[in-house]
């Protein structure tokens, strides 16, 4: 692939690590350019824009997943066929298994769970006084509530944020980085393809069910592994992220946190507010099956279009003031979670989380004192892999 003629080009690695330090620079440079932009480092037509990634999300009949939507050629083709690399009417019948439990009905029986998880762990935290706002407070939920739901014995939930991480580290370009994270992949494939998997889960678990819905022949047997691998990344890192980066924010903006606790009622718009500004995913990319117009440019069908979320979601066409963290912007319709067909399955459990921790802490923390923040590397991920924070009780 190269670029179409009149294409700006824009000459910089999206996936080394200097830019993965640092992405809002030249997020802010590829809108600049224009619609569509060529990254000759990478191969790939950016899309940066919010209105032009919405479109292209909403547009899956051009805008395909079914030959992947990584960076790089390996990985989608050893990935085609999953959930997140299928179109429909495969994609619908898959989703439709593993959204079952997350949809807002199946989490009201576990939400006074999570709500009572959440407020023992608060009241261990603000009595401690110091944490660390990943490892003590964010990774609790996902690897205590939700590995147990999910129905993983020890080994495997103990291996789930490696796991989790090589996941979304082989979908961007095929660097180190990526080559690294496919030795965790394929060892969560042996794991979850091993004919003994089903004995180990735990009965009526998540993962469970997957092989039910085998036995009634709403799916392929061979496909359950496949699917038990959809609960990793969109039940873990992406909601710890997402978690870590509400904390940071308050603390660096401590007027923002005084408004949520002054009016509970704030903390969905702060949930996404937090997830527009500091959104986890970077983005996907998405095969043209077909010639495509993106803004003012014709892109020629069998490209590779990298769609980028979080560009999108600090696009001043979009968003007045973008860079500022506001609790009272309604960002509603922010992509953080995607949008269409692919929009996250298991959004609405990040929900139900992050508020349940949010809810109790508005009620015992008056504000956030940060230590230095540890960045954790991904290839298509952003978030912390550490945050000392020290609380003050309300």
């Amino acid at each position: 692939m190269t670029a179409a003629p009149g294409q700006p080009v824009y000459d910089v690695d999206l996936y080394s690590d200097e830019v993965l330090r640092d992405p809002y620079p030249h997020y802010r440079a590829l809108r600049e350019l224009g619609a569509v932009v060529w990254l000759p480092r990478n191969g790939l037509h950016a899309v940066a824009r919010f209105d032009d990634v919405r479109a292209a999300l909403r547009n899956p009949a051009v805008f395909s997943s079914a030959q992947g939507v990584a960076a790089n050629d390996h990985v989608n083709e050893i990935s085609r066929g999953t959930t997140l690399a299928s179109d429909a009417p495969l994609h619908d019948r898959l989703r439709t298994i593993i959204a079952a439990p997350l949809l807002p009905r199946a989490l009201q029986d576990i939400a006074p769970q999570i709500r009572a998880e959440a407020g023992l762990l608060i009241d261990d935290l603000v009595a401690r006084g110091e944490f660390d706002a990943v490892t003590d407070l964010a990774q609790y939920l996902p690897l205590t509530i939700v590995s147990k739901l999910v129905g993983l014995e020890d080994y495997g939930r103990d291996s789930m944020l490696r796991w989790a991480a090589a996941t979304f580290n082989v979908l961007g370009g095929m660097n180190a980085r990526a080559c690294a994270a496919l030795k965790d992949v394929q060892e969560m494939r042996a794991y979850l393809g091993g004919e003994e998997i089903r004995t180990r889960l735990r009965p009526g678990s998540w993962g469970d069910r997957i092989f039910a819905a085998a036995d009634r022949g709403e799916v392929e047997a061979e496909r359950c592994p496949v699917l038990m691998r959809d609960y990793l990344g969109p039940s873990l890192d992406t909601t710890i992220f997402a978690t870590a980066n509400l904390i940071l924010l308050f603390g660096r903006h401590p007027d923002q946190w005084e408004l949520v606790r002054n009016d509970p009622a704030l903390i969905p718009n702060a949930i996404n507010e937090a997830l527009r500004l500091e959104s986890p995913v970077r983005g996907f990319t998405r095969h043209l099956v077909a010639d495509a117009t993106i803004g003012d440019l014709a892109v020629p069908r069998n490209s590779r279009v990298l769609l980028l979320y979080a560009s999108a979601n600090r696009d001043e066409r979009k968003w007045q003031d973008p860079e500022r963290f506001d609790v009272k912007r309604r960002a509603n319709n922010h992509l953080g979670f995607g949008n269409g067909t692919h929009m996250c399955a298991g959004l609405h459990l990040a929900r139900l989380e992050m508020t349940a921790l949010l809810e109790g802490l508005v009620e015992r923390v008056a504000g956030f004192e940060l230590g230095e923040p540890v960045l954790a590397l991904n290839n298509v991920l952003r978030g912390l892999a550490s945050l000392p924070v020290r609380v003050t009780r309300a």
